[in-house]
């Protein structure tokens, strides 16, 4: 196991690691819409769903990978009547239409609406 690690994406602020290679996949660990270079997050589901794919990026191409390879997403919603909004922003940039799990949750870390995890492939 290898831990990865990158300014592109928030600093893990906890007993995490931001993303783990093993073997030939890297598993992401959950996104939420902090830009890493200020702290701050976004208002809108569309703004904040942009950046929680901005810092999924950041991390699979740390890792040495990249956004096509991207084999499997779980996405957290804090109301899933931003689902629509969501996909929207989701699907410009997971263009090779990993599978996917995406459901609704009573909360999210600094209450935000949204979070990405992803697994992908070196």
């Amino acid at each position: 196991m290898e831990k990865v690690t990158t300014s592109n994406a928030p600093a893990a602020i906890g007993p995490y690691s931001q993303a783990m290679k093993v073997g030939n996949l890297v598993f992401c660990s959950g996104q939420i819409p902090v830009d890493p270079a200020t702290g701050n997050v976004p208002e809108t589901i569309a703004e904040q769903a942009e950046q929680s794919c901005k810092n999924i990026k950041g991390l699979v191409e740390a890792a040495g990978s990249s956004m096509d390879k991207v084999v499997k997403t779980t996405c957290f919603l804090s109301d899933i009547s931003d689902f629509a909004a969501f996909n929207e922003v989701y699907a410009k940039y997971f263009t090779s239409n990993p599978a996917r799990s995406c459901v609704a949750v009573k909360d999210i870390p600094k209450g935000v609406k949204c979070e990405i995890e992803a697994i992908a492939e070196l």
